[in-house]
């Protein structure tokens, strides 16, 4: 959520489906967005880094990522794809329109929910039976969320214990108990966590987090600050850039549009317009 010079603060603006409330009037939502490299042992080898400023849909950043994904497996089209993001309607939204149709093969896909984002909701249940602060909840959370990871068929397992606890339940609990149930049952075919861990395959989303924060937060949210759409826009074009270890053929492209070459007399000089992140 970024500081934008649009509005003045003065309170909280409505989430989107599946989102939690958050920043206030005069902040707008920065889409970020990663394509990581992982081998064969789910070690991560590198990561691209994509940030724009608000928009609708989210459509730049999307067809950004996508073009990402689609110029990779080109070169290497026997890679398995993780399509891997919280619970948002409108992330799967993107995720399940991915448009692969043009290269070579079928592509091996997975679809997986953060794992942590689940456990939120988990421990959003466990504080609704239990109480926030009640050693049972937090061990009843700690099996169950075990269980969710390791088990085979975890997130049934889960989902069991939460129809029952709904059943007992009566008025306001019974209905936010029922929300995170529905939850659970609207993304239990990208919850086999089990099956993910032992094909080695990621389950968190914690790239896209940090670049959340790398990118935007520590840039755009200082004391102060408000920006444009452009202007914002450039920063995390470079930052990007340089966090993507892709600073040399970017700044190729940029010096193209931004250096003029300048005549003076019989002298020839050039005259760069600098950019900074």
């Amino acid at each position: 959520m970024a500081p934008m010079r649009t509005a003045a603060p003065e309170k909280a603006q409505s989430a989107m489906p599946d989102k939690q409330p958050k920043g206030p009037k005069g902040y707008q939502e920065v889409g970020c967005g990663t394509v990581s490299l992982y081998d064969g042992e789910g070690e991560r080898l590198d990561t691209v880094r994509y940030g724009r400023m608000p928009e609708y849909h989210k459509m730049t950043l999307c067809q950004e990522l996508e073009a990402e994904v689609r110029a990779i497996l080109a070169v290497r089209p026997h890679l398995r794809l993780v399509k891997l993001a919280d619970g948002a309607r409108d992330n799967w939204r993107f995720l399940g329109e991915l448009d692969l149709s043009l290269l070579a093969g079928p592509v091996e896909t997975w679809e997986v929910v953060d794992f942590y984002h689940a456990c939120d909701h988990l421990k959003q249940a466990m504080d609704l039976i239990w109480g926030e602060f009640s050693p049972q909840g937090k061990a009843e959370f700690e099996r169950l969320k075990t269980l969710l990871k390791e088990a085979d068929g975890g997130v049934e397992r889960v989902i069991e214990h939460l129809r029952y606890r709904v059943k007992k339940a009566r008025g306001p609990k019974r209905e936010k108990l029922l929300k995170e149930l529905t939850y659970f049952r609207h993304q239990r075919h990208r919850m086999d966590y089990a099956t993910y861990v032992g094909e080695h395959l990621p389950i968190a989303s914690g790239v896209v987090e940090a670049a959340c924060k790398t990118l935007v937060t520590q840039r755009l949210k200082q004391s102060g600050m408000r920006w444009s759409a452009k202007g914002g826009q450039a920063i995390l074009t470079l930052r990007s850039l340089i966090q993507s270890h892709r600073w040399e053929h970017g700044w190729t492209l940029l010096r193209e549009n931004y250096q003029q070459t300048v005549v003076i007399g019989t002298a020839e000089a050039y005259f760069t317009l600098p950019l900074a992140a």
